[in-house]
């Protein structure tokens, strides 16, 4: 992250945050939990070059653990700040996509009611373009993350706040920095509420097969990002 683009951040997310407590004094504050610099890779090892992603396409990878996926998207459209609060009443200010256009955000791809995540068979969570096809289930908002599961839809432009379905909290942030001049994107922590260890307990056997005894290893170094179209063989859309 450049200079200007750390000011901005810091500035939109302060005023967010200040304006949000003094009528929401009753929350503590979630804090960013670092895991580590991990730079993104393409498939070939090289470092991802987020001038190279396609606008509004779900990208994976994964971080902080082995087995925990993330979404990368480029909206396509500036991202700002937002103060959100997580199913315990923490609150946290999110802030914002980074990159030239700030568009680029990242989140868990571990959905915040029943913990429905991408594999490489299946997924039922995506970032959609438009309102979900399931006429009894219509979007609530033009761009939304929606899990087909449970039909939980979340606002990548606002920290991936709910805007319908069961789930309690948004999705937990990925947050990601952008060097602009070797245009580069580093993994270096998470904001928002955490179901890593719920989601470790419900699918200890499963996660075990898929990827092996170091599914609960911390990602170092580098982490490979794909399409979901190329990661999973059936995106499925509802």
């Amino acid at each position: 992250m450049d200079r200007r683009e750390f000011v901005e951040g810091c500035t939109l997310g302060a005023g967010v945050l200040a304006a949000t407590l003094g009528s929401a004094a009753w929350a503590s504050t979630a804090r960013a939990r670092s895991y580590g610099r991990v730079l993104l890779v393409d498939e070939l090892g090289s470092p991802l070059k987020p001038s190279s992603l396609k606008a509004q396409t779900n990208y994976v990878f994964h971080y902080p653990f082995e087995a925990t996926p993330v979404f990368l998207l480029d909206l396509g459209k500036p991202a700002l700040a937002t103060q959100l609060v997580t199913r315990d009443k923490q609150a946290y200010s999110w802030p914002g996509g980074v990159g030239p256009s700030r568009s680029l955000v990242a989140y868990s791809a571990i959905c915040a009611h029943k913990l429905v995540y991408p594999t490489k068979d299946v997924s039922f969570i995506s970032f959609r373009k438009g309102a979900a096809v399931n006429p009894q289930t219509p979007s609530k908002g033009p761009d939304l993350i929606h899990c087909c599961a449970d039909h939980s839809q979340y606002d990548p432009a606002r920290g991936a706040q709910v805007l319908g379905g069961p789930a309690e909290q948004p999705l937990c942030a990925v947050l990601i920095e952008h060097d602009p001049k070797a245009d580069t994107l580093t993994a270096t922590g998470t904001l928002g509420g955490e179901l890593f260890d719920d989601f470790f307990k419900k699918y200890d056997m499963k996660l075990s097969l898929e990827v092996g005894p170091n599914a609960r290893r911390v990602v170092a170094t580098r982490s490979t990002v794909r399409e979901l179209d190329r990661f999973c063989r059936n995106a499925v859309r509802c």
